[in-house]
């Protein structure tokens, strides 16, 4: 496809020295003796940087993306944490589905692994995908309720706090709120909960 990325941009990023959970998961994709599918439902999906040959619309059943998950360094940091995207129990989340060629996996999977898991707080997990063409079984980062990093649902205020003066290394969360906003309305996805919470923090999807 025209828009996909190309592979070299993943030839320096090394695999995780000695994470037996990216281990896991890399053997478990080994197993499947296939592509690579990775199921994007927040900054995969305007910035997927994967050399990816598909992408399908795709939807996934008992979860559904919230904007409930500490960011320390990406969208904030340890002293002002910001807010990202992570897939939480119950109901349903449509997003989009990555295919990546199996030649490519060995640069892709640790580099997307730096880019999800710089901190080991999602918890990675293979998720039925329900596409147009069929289903297919993705790679996609889930939170745990029980997790530190799960902030639950945030007062207005301190949402309205965080979008004016929390920044990271990839800027505030108001910028990466409004970029998943504008791209959900592009594929003509109504996301409730992100219009919400947007609109109570006073910002304008751009």
């Amino acid at each position: 496809m025209s828009d996909r990325t190309s592979p070299s941009s993943h030839r320096a990023a090394r695999a995780p020295a000695a994470d037996p959970l990216y281990e896991r998961m890399l053997n478990e994709w080994r197993a499947q003796r296939g592509d690579l599918w990775v199921f994007g439902y927040g900054s995969l999906m305007w910035r997927p940087d994967l050399p990816y040959d598909e992408r399908r619309s795709a939807t996934v059943h008992g979860w559904h993306r919230a904007l409930q998950m500490w960011s320390h360094v990406n969208r904030g940091t340890p002293a002002r944490p910001g807010l990202v995207f992570a897939l939480i129990a119950g109901g349903s989340c449509r997003g989009i589905a990555y295919r990546v060629p199996r030649a490519a996996v060995p640069a892709v999977f640790p580099a997307l692994w730096q880019r999800e898991m710089p901190m080991p707080v999602y918890d990675p997990r293979w998720l039925h995908c329900r596409t147009p063409q069929g289903p297919v079984r993705a790679l996609g980062f889930t939170l745990s309720r029980a997790s530190a990093a799960y902030t639950g649902v945030l007062a207005d205020g301190e949402y309205r706090h965080i979008f004016e003066h929390v920044r990271g290394i990839y800027g505030s969360t108001r910028e990466y709120a409004e970029a998943t906003h504008q791209e959900l309305q592009r594929l003509g996805i109504h996301d409730r909960a992100l219009a919400r919470i947007i609109a109570a923090a006073g910002t304008i999807a751009r």
